[in-house]
């Protein structure tokens, strides 16, 4: 699939901070004027709801970007308990597959500037029988934006992901920093760290924030001039 402007956001691990980077993303592209599509092709846990299953995340994205598009559009697989996505697909009785997400992914394209598309747990998380979600980011054909989740543990984890993410064939457009343990040992002794090791530019470090608003969060954000 040819290349598109945005991100696909992909994190060290679960509760990394993706979907505040998200947020935060959309709100940084919106402000230069851009129309800013959004995207969670995969969401294990939700609520039901009149309308059927509804990922809280999903609709966070699908309401910071103000555009009008079916929910099944922005988050084409949806399962209700909170799992590994391939065992709750499993457990719904179907096989996570690319084809709507994609297709979903081409009707957010041509309604919008620039997409933010966020994935679920980590780069390697199993989806189903056309690949996990390296193989699902690299047929959006975005670059990566990887949150780091600054926490003990960290370095490990943020330089395998970016490894990874290269070894895939996918471009690491960058990094964002997100705080997760307010009182880290170390904290900008890690980020330097993380700096100079990680082969991509570093798009911001996200402090621990009492109200984590994505205009808040954009504030903290350095993106390139075009996305």
């Amino acid at each position: 699939m040819a290349d598109r402007r945005g991100f696909f956001v992909t994190g060290t691990d679960t509760d990394a901070g993706k979907t505040v980077v998200a947020l935060g993303l959309v709100a940084a592209l919106q402000a230069r004027g851009l129309r800013v599509g959004v995207q969670k092709p995969v969401a294990a846990g939700a609520d039901r709801t009149p309308d059927g299953l509804r990922n809280g995340d999903a609709l966070a994205l699908l309401a910071a970007s103000g555009l009008d598009l079916p929910y099944e559009v922005v988050n084409p697989w949806c399962f209700e308990p909170p799992i590994a996505p391939h065992i709750a697909a499993a457990r719904a009785g179907c096989e996570i597959r690319f084809t709507p997400v994609l297709e979903g992914l081409g009707r957010v394209a041509t309604a919008s500037d620039v997409v933010v598309v966020e994935g679920a747990g980590g780069w390697r998380v199993p989806l189903g029988p056309d690949g996990d979600m390296a193989a699902l980011a690299r047929a959006t054909g975005l670059p990566v934006l990887l949150v780091v989740g600054l926490r003990l543990g960290c370095l490990n984890h943020a330089l395998l992901t970016a490894d990874a993410i290269r070894s895939a064939g996918c471009v690491l457009a960058g990094w964002v920093g997100n705080v997760v343990h307010a009182r880290m040992a170390e904290l900008e002794a890690n980020v330097a760290t993380l700096r100079g090791l990680i082969p991509a530019p570093c798009l911001g470090v996200v402090p621990r924030l009492a109200d984590p608003a994505p205009r808040c969060v954009a504030g903290h954000l350095d993106l390139p001039r075009r996305c």
